[in-house]
């Protein structure tokens, strides 16, 4: 079968460069590669011979050989080389996928310290007006008996002898040729012989330290406070993560909080519903007075402006609600049930109970119908 020209195979002219044959060659290899065309005799040929086409073009001697002598110039030397010139193709694409070194690039094996999570507790005082804790949290730092090397005293790690010291491998898998963490040294590039006593090797042990915490005023459920530099240690000289302390609300035993605006709920007997008056309540910034207008229902909702929370992100203070909760009375002695017999009487027939007799009026035209 006669051969096709190679630039005609690739679809590029004579005078392109080594990175338009790679754009093209990629191209047709990922549109008639085996794996995605398994039953296509078609595809498997065309393939090969974008392959073929490639690896010699792609070679600097042996395009300046085609070029002068065409396919003659390419008898007994032209692409024998396996699968090499495939992987240069892909390198760009899979040294970023495995962050490896398939064009030649090796790990540095430099690795940023984990970050902490720290949850505290705080209270709705503490969370309003800001304070300043100290806490306590595990960490992992550098081995002082080791300095950090895992090796024993007097001993010094050697270089791993299965990557190299590059903390990769690089496997050959199909037409792929990939890197892969070392399975020796775990991407490390170095062995132990004789490991630290302190550290088992690791170069690093779990420690306990106290760290002082600024809480700004206004923070609120969820919100977190960054220590920059506070998180775990790097590995082989890596910088340190950071740690992020995140703020949780105890239960607090008279507001609830939402947002910036605080609720609470106002019990208040029946008389002073019925009668009204003056209810001291408590606020953040000490007490304030309401004032009950008489015939005061449960569930009235009085707002006072500006005793709730000023948020972090926030300009104003929020808004305080009291909800209004009148109260039955309980453990009433005798003469009080006597004298709360003689009220129902005295308001029989009388219009004193509006929401009831209209709840009841609804109830019978209901049944009526």
């Amino acid at each position: 079968m006669t051969k096709r020209d190679y630039y005609e195979v690739l679809g590029v002219n004579r005078d392109a460069s080594d990175d338009d044959i790679k754009k093209a060659y990629r191209k047709l290899a990922m549109k008639h590669h085996p794996d995605r065309n398994p039953d296509s005799k078609e595809s498997e040929d065309k393939f090969k011979e974008a392959k073929l086409a490639y690896e010699v073009l792609s070679d600097t001697n042996k395009r300046a050989q085609y070029d002068q002598f065409g396919h003659a110039g390419m008898e007994g030397g032209g692409g024998g080389q396996g699968f090499g010139n495939f992987a240069d193709a892909f390198s760009d694409i899979f040294g970023d996928i495995f962050g490896g070194a398939a064009g030649g690039r090796q790990r540095t094996n430099v690795y940023r310290g984990a970050d902490l999570r720290y949850n505290i507790d705080i209270s709705l005082e503490d969370a309003a007006r800001g304070n300043e804790t100290k806490i306590r949290i595990p960490t992992m730092e550098a081995c002082e008996t080791c300095g950090g090397t895992g090796a024993k005293t007097g001993t010094a790690p050697t270089t791993c002898t299965m990557c190299g010291g590059h903390g990769q491998v690089r496997m050959q898998q199909g037409f792929f040729s990939i890197q892969q963490t070392c399975p020796t040294c775990h991407g490390s590039g170095k062995m132990i012989a004789d490991p630290c006593g302190d550290c088992h090797g690791a170069g690093r042990v779990k420690k306990h330290k106290t760290l002082s915490v600024k809480i700004p005023a206004g923070v609120d459920e969820g919100d977190r406070i960054r220590l920059s530099g506070e998180g775990e240690h790097g590995i082989n000289g890596g910088p340190p993560g950071d740690l992020y302390v995140v703020i949780q609300l105890r239960e607090h035993p008279v507001f609830k909080r939402d947002h910036d605006d605080l609720h609470c709920e106002m019990p208040i007997s029946f008389t002073a519903a019925a009668l009204g008056g003056d209810v001291e309540i408590p606020t953040l910034d000490g007490h304030a007075k309401i004032k009950i207008a008489e015939e005061t229902q449960t569930g009235k909702v009085f707002r006072l402006r500006g005793k709730g929370i000023k948020g972090v992100r926030s300009q104003t203070h929020g808004d305080l609600y009291c909800h209004v909760v009148v109260e039955t009375p309980v453990n009433l002695t005798t003469r009080q049930k006597e004298l709360l017999r003689e009220l129902e009487n005295l308001s029989e027939g009388e219009d004193n109970n509006p929401r009831a007799k209209g709840w009841m009026d609804k109830v019978k035209d209901f049944f009526g119908q």
